[in-house]
């Protein structure tokens, strides 16, 4: 049996981690929540995504906060060095939630189940 903590990474408001959370709740998952907005975005969890799932998965370009980048800064991001960039300097454009399974596994978003 695994004993390393499940993290989910995300932003508290976010609609989609709301649900992310509730299904690990009624999963009696224990998890612990790392809060973008206030303990800033780590550079090795990015890596990880990267390495793992891949920019293009990592990096929400649906949403506003994408749309709000200036378009210089979007048509920049055309690899993996560009994409963690934009990432740590705008942690809103990172797709949620992200979660870092306790076997090592990381999956990003949530669509009702993981």
């Amino acid at each position: 049996m695994n004993t390393s903590p499940i993290t989910l990474y995300g932003i508290p408001n976010c609609d989609t981690v709301k649900k992310a959370r509730t299904w690990l709740a009624e999963n009696q998952l224990d998890y612990v929540f790392y809060d973008f907005k206030k303990q800033g975005v780590p550079e090795s969890l990015l890596d990880q995504g990267l390495a793992q799932v891949g920019w293009d998965a990592l990096l929400n370009r649906k949403g506003t906060a994408w749309r709000k980048l200036d378009a210089a800064i979007q048509a920049a991001v055309v690899d993996a060095a560009s994409a963690k960039a934009v990432m740590l300097a705008n942690p809103s454009t990172i797709k949620r939630p992200v979660v870092a399974w306790g076997d090592g596994r990381m999956t990003v978003g949530f669509k009702g189940s993981f």
